[in-house]
């Protein structure tokens, strides 16, 4: 049994950390709240991005997952001091980093993407989150820490509530038949990375000393359409068919003026108004996770936001 950090409880940050207590494992989970303790799970608060108290939490851990999730509007003054803070306990504590990351440091592409990509992103979003890994990189080059980065594209799942995407303003909307407004072109091939996918990947690389030094793509599904994974939703729930129609660029807009979460999409709308598709063979031919059948992935996303509107 090894000990580990989990930094963050969102939708990656608790699948991981769950995860982790289910194979046996001791965990402590970094959060600015904190909250009652669960079966394997110890909860602290503290601000992670205080290297002092992070350090000081992170001792005798294996690894430390970063999975904490500024506010989007934050990204740029929030992401720099807590990587600061990450590589800091990395160095400190002799822990494996364990990055969980995403596609914005590409920027648009045409085509796949893959790890060989250059990140050549043009947002500030993905700037920083580019800034991010190259820090923890080159410190893993100059053999001050064991740093790797596992990239997922748009979550979907158990447990994934926020966004906008497969999640809140879609999967409960599908349960009572009602219509669907998509972000984007509906009939774009899309990549969702499931969450308990993320999960596995994360807990596989920290284990695993020939994963460190480099990115990874997460084990993800052939791509679909919204409106494809809203009609395979639809049909499993027997709700169907279900319309799926484009938001309209006034309607977001205006919600953009009332809200900094749309408004900062603006930055990566690109990924559905044209193929947004992931390519995670390079992850596939050397480690054993695998991405979840989809149609396990679709039974298991409702079952879990029936019993959570229900309750």
């Amino acid at each position: 049994m090894s000990h580990y950090v989990v930094v963050g409880f969102g939708p990656a940050g608790a699948a991981t950390a769950r995860l982790l207590a289910e194979r046996g494992h001791s965990v402590r989970v970094v959060t600015r709240s904190g909250r009652s303790p669960e079966p394997g799970i110890e909860h602290v608060a503290l601000d992670a991005a205080d290297g002092e108290q992070l350090i000081a939490a992170a001792r005798g851990a294996a690894a430390v997952f970063s999975c904490a999730a500024p506010p989007y509007h934050r990204w740029t003054s929030a992401w720099p001091p807590l990587a600061a803070a990450l590589c800091a306990t990395a160095e400190a504590t002799g822990a494996v980093l364990v990055m969980l990351g995403n596609l914005y440091g590409y920027g648009p592409v045409d085509g796949p993407l893959t790890e060989e990509l250059p990140l050549a992103a043009t947002g500030p979003k993905g700037r920083v989150r580019v800034a991010v890994w190259e820090r923890a990189l080159a410190l893993h080059e100059q053999g001050r820490i064991k740093a790797v980065e596992v990239r997922a594209s748009d979550f979907f799942g158990p447990g994934v509530t926020d966004g906008g995407h497969l999640a809140a303003r879609v999967v409960p909307r599908v349960l009572r038949g009602k219509p669907v407004s998509a972000l984007g072109d509906p009939d774009a091939p899309h990549s969702w990375s499931y969450l308990p996918d993320v999960a596995g990947a994360l807990v596989e690389v920290a284990g695993d000393e020939r994963a460190w030094g480099r990115a990874w793509h997460v084990p993800t599904e052939p791509p679909r359409s919204t409106r494809e994974m809203v009609d395979l939703l639809a049909a499993r729930a027997a709700t169907g068919p279900v319309a799926v129609r484009p938001l309209p660029s006034a309607v977001l807009g205006v919600a953009s003026l009332l809200s900094p979460l749309i408004r900062e999409l603006k930055e990566v709308r690109y990924q559905f108004d044209r193929p947004f598709v992931i390519d995670a063979r390079a992850y596939e031919a050397r480690f054993a996770q695998r991405a979840t059948p989809l149609d396990e992935q679709v039974g298991a996303t409702l079952d879990w936001w029936r019993a959570r509107l229900e309750a």
